[in-house]
């Protein structure tokens, strides 16, 4: 290393300038003595004295009144110093107004004109000890928030990495729970499958849903085939270094296992009800199927007896007969065919009018007269339309079936709608000697077979009320309403 030989020399006054300037507190005790010879500004301002009121002051007038900080533990450095050179020490000084400083102090032996002595310097390092405690009590709230909460939280990078995850939210996952202590983790689609609206999707896709927050669900399927379904959301966190992401997770595995109950419930109850329309519209053909083809015959028949001329009269009457009885097989067909519709909007009075035809079959042979009453304008409501036909049908035929056994010459029902989403259908009966829908189903040697219980369900199920009450003026009233569709819907 070569010296500009044009650079000034730097003389004994200077270094005094550099160390009234310096922000580190220093104190020059004699090496024999232990006696301060001289301070620089900053230990003056630190300690609240004048550079003449430190300089008789000894070791117990400005340390801390701890043990560990007596007289003779202060020589004791300063005296390793003398002897090695260099001591570092933690050291507590008491200022002028008796408040107690935390230092990082460093003695070291230098060698002056007049002899050996002791220069020592430090800072005060309170502030840092604060840092200090608070990291710690961080680290100790972090570390119980991993190993003992029950919250499933996960830290990932933008690339899908875990960083950090609470010991809940491993398992959760399937994740080992030592495995946090590794760096890099494994990214989060090793252990699950990602979901966005209930549909797969990839970590690029989360990623980009993520402005700042989105809602995310997690499958985890476990080796043994057990699946876990956990739902929550993914938020940014902007962070100088980059993104980080924040996912907090609960776990919903009753819930969806409950859903897929109540679907696998559903499901079955669409087959019933197809099984028990099938039925009761198997008695409607056999019925109305024989009126037509029994015509038939007979046009065909008397083809055969009456005159030429008249041939072509009698086919064309067995066509008609025929082309009826095809009409009827269809109009069934539409009614059972798609029973496992989703919900819609309907109007209540065209569902009402559909299943009519049927009720007048139900009711024609047993002398029942069906009066109608819909209301006027149209009933836009949110429900199933076969499955609600059901269940007109259903409380339609009780009411047809308790007509035909009542002795009462003026046989009657009355069906009504109203404006409010609600279905009436009205007999002149016997009462209700109890609650049928406490039942599961009827007990009606010629019932419809799918049973109040099962109409109460398809009901409820579509958010709406049914019910039964005796009439004042004698007989039953069975009835239900259903939402409306709201306007636009």
């Amino acid at each position: 290393m070569s010296v500009d030989p044009q650079a000034p020399e730097l003389v004994a006054g200077d270094f005094v300038a550099m160390m009234n300037a310096s922000r580190m507190c220093v104190l020059v005790h004699d090496a024999a003595t232990k006696n301060i010879l001289w301070a620089n500004p900053a230990a003056c301002e630190l300690l609240e004295f004048t550079l003449n009121e430190i300089r008789p002051l000894k070791a117990n007038h400005m340390s801390s009144p701890a043990r560990q900080y007596d007289r003779i533990i202060g020589r004791d450095w300063l005296q390793d110093a003398v002897e090695k050179g260099a001591s570092r020490i933690e050291w507590h000084y008491r200022a002028k107004s008796g408040r107690v400083i935390p230092t990082d102090a460093l003695a070291v032996r230098v060698e002056l004109a007049q002899g050996p002595a002791v220069m020592v310097q430090f800072r005060d390092i309170e502030r840092e000890q604060r840092v200090e405690r608070e990291l710690r009590l961080t680290t100790s709230y972090v570390d119980a928030l991993a190993h003992y909460t029950s919250t499933l939280a996960l830290m990932l990078d933008a690339t899908g990495m875990i960083r950090f995850a609470t010991d809940t939210a491993l398992s959760a996952i399937g994740a080992p729970v030592n495995e946090q202590a590794d760096e890099p983790m494994r990214p989060l689609t090793a252990f699950a499958r990602l979901r966005l609206d209930g549909r797969e999707a990839s970590w690029p896709d989360v990623l980009t849903r993520a402005t700042p927050v989105t809602p995310v669900q997690l499958e985890v399927c476990y080796p043994h085939g057990e699946r876990v379904w956990l739902e929550g959301s993914l938020e940014r966190l902007r962070e100088e270094d980059g993104d980080a992401l924040l996912m907090i997770l609960h776990d919903v595995s009753d819930r969806v296992q409950d859903q897929v109950r109540r679907s696998r419930e559903l499901h079955r109850e669409n087959h019933l009800a197809r099984y028990n329309a099938m039925g009761d519209m198997a008695m409607a053909i056999a019925h109305e199927l024989g009126q037509p083809l029994a015509a038939a015959a007979n046009f065909l028949a008397g083809v055969q007896v009456e005159q030429r001329g008249r041939l072509q009269e009698g086919i064309t009457g067995a066509v008609n007969q025929i082309e009826r009885a095809a009409a009827i097989v269809s109009s069934v067909r539409a009614f059972v065919g798609h029973l496992e519709q989703v919900g819609q909007v309907a109007d209540l009075n065209d569902i009402v009018e559909e299943c009519l035809y049927f009720v007048r079959l139900r009711a024609a042979p047993l002398g029942v007269d069906v009066q109608v009453r819909l209301c006027p304008e149209p009933v836009p409501v949110r429900c199933e339309r076969v499955l609600t036909g059901q269940v007109v049908l259903n409380l339609a035929f009780n009411a047809v079936d308790e007509m035909a056994q009542s002795p009462s010459a003026a046989k009657s029902i009355a069906i009504a709608t109203a404006a409010d989403g609600t279905f009436t259908v009205d007999d002149r009966g016997r009462g209700l000697p109890r609650d049928p829908f406490t039942e599961s189903f009827t007990s009606k040697e010629h019932g419809s077979g799918i049973g109040l219980a099962l109409s109460y369900r398809i009901i409820t199920r579509q958010h709406g009320t049914i019910w039964a009450a005796k009439r004042d003026e004698g007989g039953s009233r069975f009835g239900f309403a259903l939402p409306l569709a709201q306007p636009g819907e």
